[in-house]
């Protein structure tokens, strides 16, 4: 494979403590190695004086395949009006979509930002094989997907009889079964209520048909994960999601890690896009931000993490969740177009289509709340920045998002154009924190990488990691970017260069070759005797629950483009 020594590049890398220094990263094998390995005069060099070098980006929580973004596709033909891109062999396919694009234009999109690897963070078990489908027809960046577990009827009846370890067994088979990476929880137990009532449920109400509430899910779900020794625990979407007030579920989920009997000294507990969770008020008029509460409970709680879903106004969107009870509210509030579906004794799902408007009250509130959250944290380690694509805005504008959260000239630009009044009863004009690139990369390769365990391989640019690498077109010594954060949005919306697994895949902000990367998946090792009894129990289970067979809901590893299977040691003994 090609060798390549990239010269002189500005570099940030904090999983090596490397902040803004000059040096040089050689690479050979689709892997970084020492520069000695290098061959200069077979290499191919590339300068990148005065440019921004750092490792791939890593998208903790993004929708960008399985059956609701289908849907989504079908639902928005308007999406893809006017947004054609045709194809230009041998290099790139015709892309089109905008908030729910083709799949080509996610693989080039991620890409062109320098981003190489993006999760699915909800995929029902039983349409996986969908999911994985339109991973693997994703063009160059690396991939993984998250499970639905939370109203699964399996888990919930092994819950419900107190089986931690069968439970946790059970999550090891669907984990394998599935080819998934983590174990996804939305709106814990409403589904089961949305089927027989009709509605969601809160933290502490009791589910339909069980001896249960959403806690219970909560804690023994993390029980089992903690025995699995899963490096990302569990990814959890707290019960009343977009509901004013829901900021108390949310700080009340957040201590549910107290507990769960821990492992290790890591995250316990993921909150995901906490902005539509972080709602403080007893209605729509009364709407406030909860953004300062929960980064207080941040503080106080080193066992959580959290991603921000952040808002952007001004863009459409394409609101889809298993949260199928919220979206059936939305929709009432929108009076538009719905899809809705329920898939059989696993999750349900809906999706909406939205508009954030700038000068919109509640609107303004949900942009606060994100950034308040990340901005007074000041915890670029455990706070994640992604717009929960498409629910709150396009993936392509998150050098956006790093301009508000890098620079408070660029907050206070846009705040120009926001409600006054919702502006007014926030604390986000005050707050005069400003990340720095150093930070972005925290935020956007390293904690990322450590948040799912993949830190040995990405993340970084240290000797051993994949040659993902990102080179931008901004020089932090000449550009003051609190000042001048167009030039940072212009340089992050396009990389300068960025390789793909020792491949250069973009020059100067377009794609020009297309190679296919991994799809990773976790295999907990269960002891042989406790796997024959989950199997036992499964194949109990199938017949009673499931309209296919057991054999026929596995997974096979041929069916996986380039997969890479992470094998866990677990805590599961007998």
């Amino acid at each position: 494979m090609t060798q390549i020594l990239i010269k002189n590049g500005i570099v940030f890398d904090p999983i090596n403590g490397i902040n803004g220094e000059v040096m040089d990263i050689a690479i050979k094998n689709g892997k970084i190695v020492e520069s000695t390995e290098i061959d200069e005069s077979k290499a191919m060099i590339i300068d990148a004086r005065g440019k921004v070098v750092m490792a791939g980006g890593i998208d903790i929580h993004s929708h960008i395949a399985g059956p609701k973004v289908n849907v989504g596709r079908l639902l928005r033909p308007e999406d893809h009006y006017l947004t054609n891109k045709p194809h230009v062999l041998p290099h790139r396919r015709a892309e089109t979509g905008l908030t729910v694009p083709n799949v080509f234009r996610f693989g080039y999109e991620y890409a062109r930002m320098g981003y190489t690897f993006v999760v699915e963070p909800a995929t029902p078990p039983i349409k996986t094989r969908h999911t994985h489908e339109e991973l693997n027809a994703i063009p160059i960046i690396d991939k993984a997907a998250f499970v639905l577990v939370d109203s699964n009827w399996i888990a919930l009846d092994l819950i419900s009889e107190a089986s931690t370890e069968l439970l946790a067994a059970y999550f090891a088979w669907l984990l394998s079964s599935t080819k998934t990476l983590a174990l996804k929880l939305v709106d814990p137990g409403s589904d089961v209520a949305w089927l027989i009532k009709g509605k969601g449920i809160d933290l502490d109400d009791q589910i339909p048909g069980y001896d249960l509430t959403p806690r219970d899910i909560i804690r023994e779900i993390g029980n089992a994960s903690q025995l699995l020794r899963l490096p990302h625990k569990m990814h959890v979407h707290c019960n009343r999601l977009g509901y004013p007030g829901n900021y108390l579920t949310t700080l009340k989920t957040m201590d549910i890690v107290r507990e769960i009997k821990r492992v290790d000294d890591g995250p316990a507990l993921h909150i995901t896009h906490v902005q539509f969770t972080g709602y403080k008020g007893d209605s729509w008029t009364t709407l406030r931000s909860g953004g300062e509460d929960i980064a207080e409970a941040m503080s106080r709680n080193p066992y959580v993490s959290l991603d921000l879903g952040q808002v952007i106004p001004g863009r459409p969107a394409t609101t889809m969740t298993a949260d199928a009870p919220f979206e059936f509210v939305l929709y009432h509030l929108t009076r538009w177009k719905w899809a809705s579906a329920d898939t059989e004794v696993e999750t349900a799902a809906g999706i909406v289509p939205y508009v954030y408007r700038k000068r919109n009250y509640v609107n303004t509130i949900q942009w606060v709340i994100g950034l308040e959250v990340a901005l007074i944290s000041r915890d670029p380690w455990r706070i994640i920045p992604t717009t929960d694509h498409p629910n709150a805005g396009p993936f392509t504008d998150y050098p956006k998002m790093f301009a508000w959260l890098l620079s408070k000239k660029a907050r206070e630009d846009d705040m120009r154009d926001m409600s006054q009044l919702a502006l007014k009863r926030s604390a986000l004009p005050s707050i005069n924190t400003e990340f720095t690139l150093y930070d972005l990369a925290v935020m956007t390769r390293a904690a990322p990488a450590k948040l799912l365990g993949l830190e040995k391989r990405k993340g970084h640019l240290g000797v051993g990691a994949d040659a993902d690498v990102a080179i931008y077109d901004i020089n932090p010594r000449e550009v003051d970017i609190s000042k001048n954060y167009k030039k940072l949005i212009q340089a992050f919306k396009r990389a300068w260069l960025v390789i793909k697994d020792g491949e250069i895949v973009v020059k100067e902000g377009e794609v020009v070759k297309t190679i296919y990367g991994r799809t990773y998946y976790a295999e907990p090792v269960i002891p042989s005797d406790l796997e024959k009894e989950v199997k036992r129990v499964l194949e109990k289970k199938f017949k009673e629950y499931y309209s296919i067979t057991l054999d026929s809901f596995i997974i096979n590893e041929e069916e996986i483009r380039n997969s890479v299977k992470i094998k866990i040691s677990t805590q599961l003994t007998r």
